[in-house]
C-alpha cells in the first residue's frame, strides 16, 4: 500500500492551483522544515495569504485541514524529496562529477516517483483496453514523439496492432480517422501541448478511446482522456525534454507491454518469434 506523498499531490496538481495556492506551494516546497513548526497564522503571515485559502489548500490537496497537512509533511522522506528536485537545481558550473551523480539521481527518482502515482486499477484497466483494441496508434509531440515512437516499436515486437504518425498533421488526420474500436495513446509531460490537445479532440470525437501519459492530473488534454496515467518526473529549468521525464514515461510504457504481452500470452510469443526471426538475417 502506497503511502501519502505531500509533495507528489503538490507537484501533480499544481499547474491547476489558483494564485493563493501556488503561493502556498511554494513556500511549502523551499520551507519544509519551518511549516511544520508555524502554526496557520504564521503560515498566512509568511504567504500574505489568508487562513481560509490555506486551509482551501489543504483540502485540494487531499487533506482535512492544517494539522494534517503538518502531520504529512513531517511523514515525508526528506531523502525522496531531495531526489525529486535534485535535478532542477543542476547550476552551470557543477563540475563532471556532481553533473554525473544528479543526472543519475534524477533518472532514479523519476521512476521512483512514478511508481508512488501509479494506480493498478487505472494501469489494468489501460491493458483491458489495449487488449481490446483493434488498433493502438501512439503519439507525441517533440521530445515526446521520441518516447511514443518507443512505445510503437515496442508493441510491434508482440502486436500487428500499432501504430504511430511521425508528424502533427499526419498524427490529427491519423485521430480523425479512428474508429470507437480504437485506442489512442498520447504522451505529453505538461498535457498542454496543443497539437497533442487537438489529437485528443479528433481521436474523441471519432469515438476512440483515449488515454493520456502524462505529469499533471488536471490539465487541457486530460479533459479529453478516458484514462490519465500519471509519470512523477519533474523538470528543472536547464531540462527541458529531458532523460528523466523519459525514463518516467518508459517505464510506463514498460509496465503496460509487460501485462499486455502476458494477457496475451500464446500470441505475443508467437509474434516475438516472427518479428525476431524476421531481422536475423541483417545481423553478422
Amino acid at each position: 500500500m502506497k503511502t501519502y506523498d505531500i509533495y507528489q499531490s503538490i507537484e501533480t496538481l499544481y499547474n491547476t492551483f489558483t494564485k493563493s495556492e501556488k503561493k502556498i506551494a511554494d513556500y511549502t516546497l523551499k520551507h519544509r522544515e519551518e511549516i511544520m513548526y508555524m502554526s496557520i497564522t504564521e503560515l498566512s503571515d509568511a504567504t500574505k495569504v489568508g487562513e481560509a485559502s490555506i486551509f482551501r489548500f489543504c483540502k485540494t490537496v487531499g487533506l482535512e485541514g492544517y494539522q494534517a497537512f503538518k502531520i504529512a509533511l513531517a511523514n515525508a522522506s526528506s531523502e525522496e524529496k531531495t531526489s525529486q528536485k535534485i535535478y532542477s537545481t543542476i547550476q552551470k558550473e557543477d563540475s563532471m562529477d556532481v553533473l554525473t551523480d544528479k543526472v543519475r539521481v534524477a533518472n532514479i527518482s523519476a521512476i521512483e516517483s512514478t511508481a508512488q502515482l501509479v494506480n493498478p486499477e487505472h494501469m489494468e484497466k489501460a491493458v483491458d483496453y489495449l487488449v481490446a483494441a483493434d488498433k493502438i496508434t501512439f503519439f507525441g509531440v517533440g521530445s515526446s514523439f521520441t518516447t511514443a515512437l518507443e512505445g510503437h516499436i515496442k508493441f510491434l515486437r508482440i502486436t500487428s496492432k500499432t501504430g504511430a504518425a511521425f508528424d502533427s498533421h499526419l498524427q490529427a488526420m491519423t485521430a480523425s480517422l479512428m474508429k470507437p474500436s480504437e485506442v489512442a495513446v498520447i504522451i505529453s509531460f505538461s498535457g498542454q501541448t496543443k497539437d497533442s490537445i487537438e489529437v485528443a479532440k479528433e481521436a474523441k470525437k471519432a469515438g476512440a478511446t483515449v488515454i493520456v501519459m502524462t505529469r499533471y492530473q488536471k490539465s487541457p488534454l486530460t479533459e479529453y482522456a478516458d484514462l490519465v496515467l500519471l509519470t512523477g518526473s519533474v523538470e528543472g529549468p536547464l531540462q527541458g525534454g529531458s532523460t528523466s521525464a523519459k525514463v518516467a514515461q518508459l517505464y510506463l510504457l514498460d509496465i503496460l507491454y509487460t501485462k499486455f504481452y502476458l494477457k496475451t500470452y500464446e500470441a505475443s510469443e508467437m509474434n516475438k518469434e516472427l518479428t525476431l526471426q524476421s531481422v536475423l538475417p541483417k545481423l553478422y
